[in-house]
């Protein structure tokens, strides 16, 4: 079953593969689908410093009662800090949110800050990054990454510390999937995380994917998030509500080579603006 299956990671650290976004979610929203989706089986959650929604991700994996240990969670230092010191700040400061005594994944949320998309944050990028490599150290932290990088970007971060990222977040759906970045990423293992894989809903008002979501007896966000894990990469679908966080999480089947092909055609969703 999807809920029992793993990825694992260059370092040897297995990542559940599917997890539950937050992105765009309020505290209580986060809080009550954090609380249901670990009812029903996921152990993956991806939240975000930027995201406000932390400490009722932390809480709602507190009530939960469920094994730590069992538990995978995502977060990432804001796109806007750019030194060796904010970065150990503010990483403290998710800690603390989160309430929890380590965490499985963090990422610099982007090579730029999301007010100045595309400026030259190089030598910024790399201290921050000697900064990860040292919370690595520490043990306070599992695995280390980054967020909607491009293959310079990484490159950069590589050649200045030898220091190879677990995991790239970006933006990932059928019609956008990103060839160079996830080449880039396969060849330097590094795991490809899919964010938006429903394109924030705009594919799901698609009607060229019917005829696959009818063939298959699944909704359209089921063949968009099992699209993703066909190409290998880890798909975190966001919802707030019961029928569909577990609907998105029902994912065992799998889609032959043609309809992978034809769901490959298509441009759906191709136009969304660049966040998480």
């Amino acid at each position: 079953m999807i809920k029992e299956v793993f990825y694992t990671l260059s370092n040897g650290v297995k990542v559940p593969k599917v997890g539950l976004g937050t992105w765009q979610s309020s505290k209580e929203d986060a809080y009550n689908a954090t609380l249901c989706a670990l009812k029903l089986g996921y152990r993956h959650i991806d939240t975000a410093y930027a995201y406000q929604n932390e400490d009722a991700v932390g809480k709602a994996i507190k009530d939960s009662k469920i094994d730590r240990k069992e538990i995978f969670v995502t977060t990432k230092l804001p796109a806007q800090y750019k030194s060796y010191d904010e970065a150990i700040k503010y990483f403290n400061e998710s800690l603390e949110a989160l309430g929890l005594d380590y965490i499985d994944l963090y990422l610099i949320h982007a090579p730029w800050p999301w007010s100045e998309v595309g400026k030259d944050c190089e030598k910024e990028n790399i201290e921050v990054w000697k900064a990860f490599i040292d919370i690595y150290n520490t043990g306070k932290v599992k695995s280390i990454g980054v967020s909607n990088f491009r293959p310079n970007n990484i490159k950069n971060l590589i050649d200045a510390t030898g220091f190879v990222p677990q995991v790239n977040q970006i933006r990932y759906f059928i019609g956008n999937t990103q060839k160079e970045v996830v080449d880039y990423c396969k060849e330097h293992n590094i795991l490809i995380e899919a964010y938006s894989p429903l394109a924030t809903g705009e594919i799901l008002e698609s009607p060229e994917l019917d005829r696959i979501a009818n063939k298959y007896n699944k909704s359209k966000a089921q063949i968009c998030i099992r699209y993703c894990l066909e190409n290998g990469t880890l798909p975190l679908p966001k919802s707030t509500h019961e029928e569909r966080i577990a609907q998105n999480i029902d994912l065992d089947f799998s889609i032959d080579d043609d309809d992978m092909k034809y769901l490959d055609s298509l441009t759906i969703g191709s136009r969304r603006p660049l966040r998480s």
